[in-house]
């Protein structure tokens, strides 16, 4: 690897907090190094601009410094934007005009990838390595890029906590600490009318936040993209569960990406980029259903962008802050093709190449009670602290 004078950092994806906490880390622990950090706006989007274009180039960086990231940390979101863009699948009516023919090279699902224009963007800009922040997503896309030689360290970020090779990802904490917090205020409600309350969170393949919400808030049940539920079953429990407590109301988490058993996702809309249509609806869906057949009345409340809005928690802040520095350090000794981690508590680099491996799911077997739909997590002693 060369030495590193100047480096590129993204975000992509969808945004939670604690992404300008990291970029923060990054560009002052570059500036230590004496290395110029260049943002890079609209993640792998940046990486489809024409780079003769002066203008292109300027409405896509930004020079970051000690001035323009000093305050970043005190706000949610991401200054950089993000985008869902993959260069490595683009529609053929959406390749930009300037991408060479010797640029596109066409894929069995008649997408175009575009990447070998990336490579040349990058070259263009000056950028000696890339630091890229995003979840599996994201993240497969740098790793595309780490096997065309361009070096690159990627720090996993996301609320569904699922990205392959490491415990924790941005985002993750204050996500839960917010859907914790608005399920135990949503109980004054629902037990007021002595209802049922359905609580719809994200999670298209992993029901960590479903799991940890319900398990830290005690909610009754917890349905989860693992393990496909029976409607009439769950309606009987929670039946149950309404009966049980003394002011007659129950109260259950649901993933975005729950499944039926026998039926799909709820998805609407086109595909994006990386494959995925948009999630929701499973939550009001499943509502419906349960006073049709219970006769009990619901509410139901979808936690969506208002979880991942606003500034990180202290959890998010420390786990940002120490990714940034260590992905930051990983190319100034000159690494590169690594995932900064975290595995059982201590700070670690893995090999770029294990979000190849999918995504992580909820461990049904050790922690999950799939007759019952709620969690079960026994012994304690030896597990991390997020303890899957």
């Amino acid at each position: 690897m060369k030495n590193v004078r100047r480096i590129g950092i993204l975000t992509g994806g969808g945004d939670v907090p604690g992404l300008n906490v990291a970029i923060k880390a990054v560009t002052l622990r570059a500036l230590d190094h004496d290395i110029e950090v260049l943002g890079l706006r609209r993640g792998w989007a940046s990486m489809l601009i024409d780079p003769s274009d002066p203008a292109a180039i300027a409405g896509t960086t930004v020079a970051l410094n000690v001035d323009t990231v000093r305050a970043i940390d005190r706000t949610g979101g991401t200054i950089l934007h993000s985008s869902r863009t993959n260069p490595s699948s683009v529609k053929p009516d959406a390749v930009p005009a300037w991408v060479r023919p010797d640029e596109r090279v066409g894929k069995g699902d008649g997408k175009v990838d575009c990447t070998r224009h990336a490579v040349r963007v990058i070259e263009a800009l000056g950028i000696d390595a890339l630091v890229a922040i995003g979840g599996d997503d994201t993240l497969s896309f740098a790793n595309r890029l780490h096997h065309e030689n361009v070096s690159v360290v990627a720090i996993p970020k996301t609320m569904d906590n699922d990205v392959v090779g490491t415990d924790y990802c941005i985002g993750f904490s204050t996500a839960v600490t917010r859907s914790v917090d608005m399920i135990t205020n949503f109980r004054s409600a629902v037990g007021s009318h002595e209802r049922i309350g359905v609580v719809e969170l994200f999670g298209r393949h992993s029901g960590a936040t479903s799991f940890y919400a319900a398990y830290l808030a005690a909610a009754d049940r917890a349905i989860i993209p693992e393990v496909p539920f029976d409607i009439e079953r769950l309606a009987a429990l929670l039946t149950g569960d309404r009966d049980r407590n003394p002011s007659n109301y129950a109260i259950m988490t649901i993933s975005e990406g729950a499944v039926p058993k026998g039926g799909t996702h709820m998805e609407s809309g086109e595909e994006d980029a990386f494959g995925h249509k948009k999630l929701g609806g499973i939550g009001d869906a499943v509502a419906k259903e349960l006073k049709r057949l219970t006769g009990i009345d619901m509410m139901f409340q979808q936690l969506g962008y208002v979880i991942r809005s606003g500034p990180a928690d202290t959890l998010d802040r420390m786990v940002a802050t120490s990714y940034g520095i260590l992905a930051l350090e990983q190319l100034a000794a000159g690494k590169s093709g690594t995932l900064v981690a975290l595995q059982g508590g201590t700070y670690t680099t893995v090999p770029l190449d294990v979000v190849a491996g999918g995504m992580r799911p909820v461990d049904v077997a050790a922690l999950y009670d799939a007759e019952n739909y709620r969690p079960r997590v026994g012994e304690i002693a030896g597990k991390p602290m997020f303890m899957f």
